[in-house]
């Protein structure tokens, strides 16, 4: 049976090696990729924006067959609500982890403080990060983003981008459904009902766990997409 291709997102700094335990666990026939969103990963080096992040996503897609789920996590999920809302015939369907909070500057500071601390380190903080990284997701796959480069250079740029971002009216303009799946003690939770009522066909999953769901619990996470999955393809 032919399925839909289904997209992942990550999240700020992090890289597609992130979803090294959630991939294996989708079936063949949906054709499961992962992107890696500029300046992350395999595109460090570039400027992140938005507009550029949709033509990562869109060459994705294209690849992909032309039309497939998304599946954002953090700032990868804000990425996705932006495509989805200017180019929904692409669009299949949105999962979104960890991205239901307006991205104001009270909410985006600690990323910035974060950065200046970072900065003063002579890598740029890849060694510290890669050890907190390790202190909160399974090892594998905090080893596996840490090969691929934790990109904390990308931080004012996302953070610039995530500012000028109206993630709400990018949900209020998409006509597909969406499923929401957080972290029980995720910080960027907050808004969720909001988010959940901006869009025109949405449900709100609450599981254990805090911001990075789709990392520590990945076959919770993966049954919640390949449920959304099953049932709109």
């Amino acid at each position: 049976m032919s399925r839909l291709p289904i997209v992942f997102i990550h999240g700020i700094r992090l890289n597609a090696a992130c979803w090294v335990e959630v991939l294996p666990q989708v079936p063949r026939e949906y054709m499961a990729a992962a992107v890696d969103l500029p300046g992350h990963g395999s595109r460090r080096g570039e400027r992140f924006s938005f507009e550029a992040a949709r033509a990562v996503v869109r060459d994705a897609i294209d690849r992909a067959g032309g039309r497939a789920i998304l599946v954002g996590h953090s700032l990868g999920g804000y990425a996705a609500m932006a495509f989805s809302s200017r180019e929904p015939d692409r669009v299949a369907g949105l999962v979104v982890a960890g991205a239901t909070c307006a991205p104001t500057s009270g909410a985006t500071q600690p990323f910035l403080a974060a950065h200046r601390l970072l900065s003063t380190f002579a890598d740029g903080g890849e060694r510290v990060s890669a050890r907190i990284l390790r202190a909160v997701l399974p090892r594998r796959t905090a080893d596996a983003v840490a090969r691929a480069g934790i990109a904390s250079e990308v931080i004012p740029d996302a953070v610039a981008a995530l500012r000028s971002s109206r993630p709400l009216d990018d949900l209020a303009a998409y006509p597909g459904p969406v499923r929401f799946v957080n972290g029980r003690h995720d910080h960027l939770r907050v808004e969720e009902r909001r988010f959940s009522a901006a869009a025109e066909d949405a449900a709100l999953v609450v599981l254990r766990g805090g911001h990075y769901l789709p990392m520590t619990r990945p076959n919770a996470f993966a049954r919640e997409v390949l449920d959304f999955a099953s049932a709109i393809s």
